[in-house]
């Protein structure tokens, strides 16, 4: 496994409900991201929330792509979040999604983590470059 880290900067934009009209449980965003570090990148994607009546409980998934370098390797590959917070405990899985990796991030995988601290979000990520065949 290669480590991988640094900062980022996210821009989360509320989109229309579709047809949950008068439902505030559910929520759409588009993500917009600016990676730092050992990854330089852009990312675009969408997150699907839901939250409920008990305070700090929610979950949310999302799909980003991201575009940039990784340790001046250059491409692209798609994370997918799946996270959870149980009456104020987050808990939270980003994971590449396999064979998503193009150009020389082709046989990327591997698992991001994120933390966010005094409003400054950071990341640590995991991964590896196999071989395709």
């Amino acid at each position: 496994m290669t480590h991988a880290s640094g900062t980022f900067e996210v821009k989360l934009t509320p989109q229309a409900a579709d047809d949950n009209a008068g439902d505030s449980t559910l929520g759409r965003l588009t993500i917009d991201k600016q990676f730092h570090g050992d990854l330089e990148a852009t990312s675009r994607g969408q997150m699907l929330t839901a939250g409920t009546d008990v305070a700090g409980s929610a979950g949310y998934v999302a799909i980003e792509r991201i575009i940039g370098t990784l340790h001046g390797r250059s491409g692209s590959f798609i994370l997918q979040h799946s996270g959870t917070m149980t009456r104020g405990a987050p808990q939270l899985t980003v994971t590449v999604v396999p064979d998503s990796g193009q150009g020389q991030l082709v046989g990327l995988s591997g698992r991001m983590t994120i933390e966010i601290a005094d409003d400054r979000h950071s990341y640590a990520f995991e991964y590896t470059l196999a071989e395709t065949p």
